[in-house]
């Protein structure tokens, strides 16, 4: 019907829009544990017979731990839980016992479910339980090109069930444990069988599967990261340091501040902040009342330890000009990208090239380009290829050289070639 057809009535109608029509879409039911809630396994006879249960169960298990970020300077479990076929959820305190042994020996070289398996693979092992293969959800997730790999949004997304998140960043290492933070826990290995088998078959229907096994053998074999280099460096706002000097200052607080932290263990930000370390070392003050007077330097640590900042701030103003901490940090990597095109306009090229193209690579798999390869492999490689662009062997020595740097083979081969176009491109370009 065209405007002039209209009647005075039709034309005078209320707009229903297709949205008002429509029902309002179902609420997303609540995840529920299927078993009630275990009591926390704290005893020697009820370690043994959570042992015996995981080990008269089937399949792989769903494994997670609660640490206490945020609170304990340490990132040692507080809280193991674990979900098996047949065997139930038990939530056990690591607390309780020397280590967890019994319980490794009876999971065997059964698969673990884990949920960004990185965060809890190394406080797992301080008690002993190292996995021998592994499935991460998360990584999983991230493989499959989901845009949001929360363990809550992929199991709403994927399982159709919501899950609580309340109790994400409590305490866990407050003794007794509320019923409430229990449960919340346990609901996190609740549907990870579920979800891992649901994402197992979609790796298979993408062809990613081959990926993923080799992702998560990595996890499992990739040598644990050894002490950060100048730790102190991570000091939120460090680069407000006026000068060298004001650097080291910061660099003794902070040391100040990790020994009394790692002593009482208490996260370290909860004695002073990192602010109030930069407000120190900048003013450099000399006695304890010109300390607490300076604005910005506060926390509960600031007063009460007073002596030891005094100290430290003590210690950098006498250091000697050659015994300073430069301003910026050594690292044996390429320049920041950046500053690639002042220092060779030819390998910055080559990353540009490199990096368009990866990306498009990346959108065609429904992947992140920083999980198809190590975005600092990329750099590393192109500011010094291992060959030039007439090099016969140039595709052979790339590939070699991301084996080197840790690249598993699906991603060698994924991106072997498009690095090795950008070095020729950008050569031919110069």
């Amino acid at each position: 019907m065209t405007e002039e057809q209209q009647t005075p009535e039709a034309s005078e109608a209320p707009e229903v829009s297709a949205a008002a029509e429509a029902p309002p879409p179902p609420e997303v039911p609540l995840l529920e544990l299927r078993d009630g809630l275990p009591p926390v396994v704290e005893t020697p006879e009820a370690l043994s017979a959570t042992a015996a249960a995981v080990r008269a169960g089937t399949g792989p298990v769903a494994i997670d731990a609660e640490r206490a970020s945020g609170y304990r300077y340490s990132a040692r479990a507080y809280l193991v839980q674990l979900r098996r076929e047949g065997s139930g959820t038990a939530l056990v305190d690591p607390i309780a016992f020397e280590d967890l042994s019994e319980l490794q020996d009876a999971i065997g070289d059964s698969e673990w479910i884990l949920h960004a398996a990185t965060q809890d693979l190394p406080c797992l092992a301080e008690i002993g339980l190292v996995p021998s293969t592994l499935f991460d959800t998360e990584l999983a997730g991230r493989l499959l090109g989901y845009p949001r790999v929360g363990l809550a949004t992929l199991v709403e997304t994927i399982v159709g069930r919501r899950m609580r998140k309340e109790h994400s960043a409590v305490d866990w290492s407050t003794r007794p444990l509320p019923a409430p933070w229990l449960e919340y826990a346990a609901l996190d290995v609740e549907v990870l069988v579920e979800l891992r088998d649901a994402l197992a078959a979609e790796l298979e229907e993408t062809g990613k599967a081959e990926w993923a096994r080799q992702e998560f053998e990595h996890l499992v074999t990739a040598l644990p990261a050894g002490p950060r280099q100048d730790p102190w460096r991570r000091t939120s706002g460090l680069h407000r340091a006026r000068g060298r000097r004001a650097v080291a200052a910061v660099r003794e607080l902070w040391q100040a501040r990790d020994e009394i932290a790692s002593r009482r263990d208490v996260t370290p930000g909860r004695i002073i902040p990192d602010s109030a370390i930069v407000e120190a070392a900048n003013a450099l003050p000399r006695d304890k009342g010109t300390l607490l007077g300076i604005k910005g330097f506060n926390g509960r640590g600031a007063a009460r330890y007073a002596a030891q900042w005094v100290e430290a701030l003590r210690t950098a103003r006498g250091l000697p000009e050659d015994e300073l901490p430069p301003t910026g940090s050594r690292y044996d990597g390429p320049p920041p990208p950046r500053a690639w095109a002042d220092r060779d306009p030819v390998a910055a090229a080559r990353l540009t090239i490199a990096r368009e193209n990866l990306k498009e690579r990346a959108d065609e798999l429904k992947l992140p380009v920083e999980n198809m390869l190590t975005p600092d492999y990329v750099r590393r490689l192109l500011w010094e290829p291992p060959a030039d662009k007439d090099d016969d062997d140039l595709p052979e020595r790339v590939g070699q050289r991301l084996a080197e740097y840790g690249a598993r083979p699906w991603q060698v081969e994924l991106t072997r070639d498009i690095l090795v176009t950008a070095i020729i491109e950008a050569a031919d370009e110069a």
